[in-house]
């Protein structure tokens, strides 16, 4: 038995928490559907290695040589691995303040908050390793069994670079505290999360588009110029890709600097944890002061008031942002290319049409379970005296006219470049989003908003619908801006996808 309030006794109350809502998260309670999805995990892991070995076999064959252009190629996808950590640690370290969970209890208790506060981010960190890890898994695979076990130092490498990102996530969500108040921090720390989740992608991809007139991102990396202008091989830049390629020297290195970073990152910050997490779980409970309106009242229909009230509670939601500003920012590209590409022939356009299609879809899945699985106030709007209809019709119209609001733009800049691919494109983001949004309203089961990230646990049926749905859409738009009779196939898969989707549907238990 563990003392209670030592660090192996917190290691061990925060790896039963994690178990649990991994457990929770993945199966839902049913040891079936544990099983189906590891055999369908386990296969989909298989097909990574399978098409990592496929992609990479080319330049493994040629031979990996510690030269200038194998060193940038390794370093920029490492650094894209980074980001990722990055990105995912900010959003964990800024949740460990602001939810309540276990928080009053244990804060509340003689145990030193200190300790916890330690447990903790060693536990973002671990998870941050061990995502970058899963991600980078295929590609290292591969690479120790064409070239030797010399690359499994990579896992080492990632390790250090994962240890580094928690700790700057730690010094970047104090700094918010202290700059703009527990208030406003979560708001920040979440769009900052996702700018660094997508902005190296984003950045390369503009970047390729800028000077290569595409959005290939290899063809920058790969480019002479873009070589040439990388630091000399002595660099300490390199240090990271040489620990990767089996220099143990440097792999220590990253690691021993990585580690100690977060360590004292850790030693410096755990006082004022308890403080700090205070402070934010007070945000929540702080009291609104009521002002007259600037507006008068004025009578409106039910379903308008309806609609207000569904932006506002989008508005509104504290987690928004980090659920759906990537999926935002990744429209980026293809505007900066219909930009850059003005005046060009229409096909073009045609390699923007399924990005555009394929994030309609996704945003709009997100925003249609807000709005009709979330919905906070279930009890509440269930007992008005508005017939149900009518309130699904809202919600539906809210998340529609926001997805509008967040697509417009880019169909008007296809519209300036092609009158053509503007309406097939609209037509089929319009599809693409009434779709996933035609799915939530299949599958909705009354949930806490707070539950966002395991919305996939309440039915697996709704998710892989509404992937697929996403996807078929995005073929059919671009098969059907090129004339091609063969979007024809697609579009009857998309139409499939809803009708199977419908069947499963648990009908017999909507509310």
């Amino acid at each position: 038995m563990m003392s209670p309030s030592t660090l192996p006794w917190f290691a061990a109350h925060e790896f039963r928490l994690a178990w649990r809502d991994w457990l929770a998260m993945t199966t839902g309670g049913k040891k079936v559907r544990g099983i189906v999805l590891f055999v369908v995990l386990g296969a989909f892991y298989l097909g990574l290695h399978a098409l990592a070995n496929a992609l990479m076999g080319p330049w493994i064959a040629s031979g990996i040589a510690p030269d200038k252009e194998t060193l940038v190629l390794l370093t920029s996808t490492g650094f894209l691995f980074w980001t990722v950590m990055l990105s995912q640690a900010l959003e964990s370290v800024t949740r460990a303040y602001y939810s309540r969970s276990d928080l009053d209890l244990i804060l509340s208790s003689p145990a030193p908050a200190e300790r916890l506060f330690a447990v903790r981010t060693g536990a973002t960190a671990f998870g941050s390793i061990v995502l970058a890890c899963l991600l980078a898994s295929p590609m290292v695979n591969v690479l120790v069994a064409h070239e030797g076990p010399r690359w499994l130092a990579a896992y080492g490498v990632l390790a250090g670079l994962g240890a580094v990102a928690v700790a700057l996530s730690v010094v970047v969500t104090i700094g918010l505290f202290r700059l703009a108040g527990p208030a406003r921090t979560r708001l920040i720390a979440q769009i900052i999360a996702g700018i660094v989740g997508a902005g190296f992608i984003i950045g390369i991809q503009a970047v390729a588009i800028l000077s290569f007139g595409n959005m290939n991102r290899f063809s920058v990396l790969q480019s002479p110029e873009f070589v040439a202008a990388a630091p000399d091989l002595a660099s300490l830049v390199w240090l990271p890709a040489r620990g990767a390629m089996g220099d143990l020297g440097a792999m220590l290195a990253v690691a021993v600097a990585g580690f100690g970073a977060l360590a004292l990152v850790i030693r410096l910050t755990s006082a004022s944890f308890a403080g700090r997490a205070i402070a934010a779980a007070g945000v929540s409970q702080t009291r609104v002061q009521q002002s007259a309106a600037a507006r008068p009242f004025r009578p409106t229909s039910q379903r308008h008031a309806l609609r207000v009230k569904e932006w506002k509670l989008l508005r509104r939601d504290p987690w928004l942002l980090s659920q759906s500003l990537m999926q935002i920012l990744y429209l980026f590209p293809p505007a900066l290319f219909l930009w850059v590409s003005y005046g060009q022939s229409a096909g073009t356009y045609v390699v923007v049409i399924p990005v555009i299609v394929m994030a309609a879809g996704q945003l709009a899945g997100g925003l249609s379970w807000l709005a009709i699985s979330g919905e906070d106030a279930h009890d509440l709007v269930v007992t008005a005296p508005i017939h149900p209809r009518a309130v699904l019709i809202a919600k539906i119209e809210a998340v529609l006219c926001a997805i509008g609001v967040v697509f417009a733009p880019v169909l008007a800049m296809v519209w300036i470049a092609s009158w053509d691919l503007a309406w097939v494109t609209a037509l089929f983001v319009a599809l693409s989003a009434g779709s996933a949004t035609a799915i939530q309203l299949w599958f909705r089961i009354p949930m806490r908003r707070a539950m966002f990230r395991r919305r996939q646990v309440a039915s697996r049926a709704a998710t892989i619908s509404e992937a697929l749905s996403s996807i078929m859409w995005a073929g059919t738009a671009v098969l059907a801006a090129g004339e091609e009779w063969l979007a024809l196939l697609p579009g009857i898969l998309a139409v499939v996808v809803l009708f199977v989707a419908w069947s499963l549907s648990p009908k017999g238990k909507r509310t």
